[in-house]
């Protein structure tokens, strides 16, 4: 995710300059310098920039937190599923801004969709700060920590169940005669129109799905038939799994 961040802040005309990366690797710092001209630094020196984000293993976390000293006025920011912000502040020194904010992979196309939960030491300008951070790769929502996980198993999770939609219906189109070149295309086009329809058209899911479906029509037997297989009831179950497997990912002890 760090990566696909940072490949989204920069294509959105960041300069390298504005930017200070900690990587352990050093096939990581060379990729780094070779594809951004960004150098990578010590911890220390990094913990002096404005927003620090954190894009590590949850379980890297904790030892982390311990080595670094943020700038007064700083605010940490943690891309983890699982870290909330009370073990955040836990492990900060007392005081620290944090924030714990879930963008997806879209951000590497500057179409992402990040979640923020403000911590308790975060101030009003501190809080725009961080939203006009992951704006620029895409769009954010504020929200309470305890929407989190549904949060996460939305957007979070949601392009892989759009890719596995996507997926179904190539091979759909294969299995009725057309090559995976020409289905492809054909479905790829139309998750566009249709993405990009929901995003300006101002009308909800519900009304743009009808205004395509008539009654006697073809899209009316599809949908019948996806009704049929209990596809809506299958999407409730999954987005229930992941939001459950995120609320356990929070609680360690569980």
């Amino acid at each position: 995710m760090g990566g696909a961040l940072l490949d989204g802040w920069m294509a959105a005309g960041w300069q390298s300059d504005d930017v200070r990366v900690v990587v352990r690797r050093d096939a990581q710092a060379r990729e780094l310098r070779d594809r951004h001209g960004i150098a990578n630094v010590p911890i220390h020196e990094a913990a002096q920039s404005d927003l620090i984000v954190l894009a590590v293993k949850p379980d890297q976390f904790e030892s982390i937190c311990a080595a670094l000293e943020p700038a007064p006025g700083a605010v940490v920011i943690s891309v983890a599923a699982g870290v909330t912000v009370a073990q955040l502040e836990s492990w900060l020194p007392e005081g620290t801004a944090v924030a714990r904010v879930m963008p997806n992979t879209g951000s590497f196309v500057g179409q992402g969709m990040s979640g923020v939960v403000r911590g308790t030491h975060v101030s009003d300008e501190q809080l725009a700060a961080v939203t006009g951070l992951f704006d620029g790769v895409g769009a954010t929502l504020v929200l309470p920590e305890e929407q989190f996980d549904a949060l996460t198993a939305i957007s979070g999770s949601g392009l892989a169940y759009v890719f596995y939609v996507a997926e179904a219906m190539i091979e759909a189109g294969v299995h009725e005669g057309l090559s995976r070149e020409q289905s492809a295309q054909l479905v790829n086009q139309t998750f566009l129109g249709a993405s990009t329809m929901l995003a300006t058209s101002g009308k909800s899911a519900t009304t743009l799905r009808e205004e395509v479906t008539f009654p006697a029509g073809t899209t009316a037997s599809a949908l019948r038939r996806l009704d049929d297989h209990g596809v809506r009831a299958a999407f409730l179950d999954a987005v229930a799994a992941a939001r459950a497997k995120a609320a356990r990912m929070g609680n360690p002890s569980e």
